[in-house]
């Protein structure tokens, strides 16, 4: 065992075994760190080579951490919120809207309504780096895996700074080239004759439309996938009826709600940062650039609107 732990390059073998106990996999932890797979497997094998111990095992269903892999757990964590904490300080300063600003939401948010908000940010702020993560899994604020989120739950963790949005209002809608001049769906049994988008795995959504009264399962799906975004270019492909987000399909002219009596979602939206950034300059910055953007693809749910960022209102 090589007791020469020091440098940049230590922490960066920790973040990997870290990434790969929580993703539980290679592949898993690249996504989270960014990085390529041989490359978070160089720096398992060099971290397991100075500690001379195994840190995981191969299992069917990925990587399987070994008893001194869960030992080191605590200390790996603790170092990762210290790592954090000091980020945080140095982004802790006036001056320029500059730097590096990491934000989460989840896929459709991040590739269909935030590109716009974030291309008005840039162009004020062209110092700015920007790198956006499109997931539905929530990313631990207070770990620094993002430094801004935007959920469609309420935040639960302490030290964390939130601002609800609203409710995004999800509906069903068709292309008119599926309807191809039919009467529009008057029943839940219309739609399901002329053919259902959804998911493959049951999830809240569907279980909080059984809880009102509408029984969707998937077997009910004539295609289904478990991609928001996938089931989005469905829907604008004319593969059938589906469940998206009513102000952003007001952009696409040629789909049509369906049901809006009888068929209704509400989401809550935040967004979030950890407390320790509220006078990060870039961070701020970042942060009220969404919550007047989103503001704003919220206010007009009716028509194709641009939702460019607004003028950004104070805290």
């Amino acid at each position: 065992m090589s007791n020469d732990f020091a440098g940049e390059d230590d922490w960066e073998r920790h973040r990997a075994f870290l990434a790969v106990l929580q993703g539980g996999s290679l592949s898993a932890a690249a996504r989270m760190l960014a990085l390529a797979q041989p490359t978070v497997r160089r720096r398992i094998a060099e971290l397991e080579h100075r500690l001379g111990v195994a840190l995981f095992t191969r299992a069917p269903d990925g990587l399987r951490p070994t008893d001194a892999a869960l030992s080191l757990r605590e200390p790996a964590e603790a170092m990762a919120i210290a790592a954090a904490a000091f980020a945080r300080a140095a982004q802790n300063r006036e001056g320029e809207v500059a730097g590096l600003v990491r934000i989460s939401a989840s896929d459709v948010i991040a590739i269909e309504v935030l590109p716009p908000i974030l291309a008005e940010l840039r162009r004020r702020h062209p110092a700015l780096t920007i790198m956006l993560s499109p997931s539905n899994r929530n990313e631990d604020l207070l770990r620094r895996e993002a430094d801004i989120a935007v959920r469609m739950v309420r935040p639960a963790q302490d030290a964390l700074v939130a601002r609800r949005i609203g409710a995004i209002e999800l509906g069903l809608h068709a292309h008119t080239d599926l309807l191809g001049g039919r009467p529009l769906p008057q029943t839940l049994d219309d739609v399901r004759a002329i053919g259902l988008i959804g998911v493959e795995t049951d999830n809240a959504v569907l279980r909080g439309l059984r809880a009102q009264g509408i029984m969707f399962t998937p077997v009910d799906f004539a295609f289904r996938t478990d991609s928001d975004v996938a089931q989005f270019a469905a829907i604008r492909a004319g593969m059938g009826i589906g469940v998206c987000q009513v102000p952003l399909a007001a952009h696409y002219p040629a789909l049509i709600r369906v049901l809006p009596d009888a068929f209704s979602i509400d989401l809550d939206t935040w967004v979030v940062m950890h407390e320790d950034l509220r006078t990060s300059t870039p961070v701020r910055a970042a942060f009220d650039a969404l919550v007047a953007g989103l503001d704003a693809y919220l206010a007009q749910p009716s028509d194709a609107a641009s939702i460019a960022v607004a003028a950004p209102r104070s805290a």
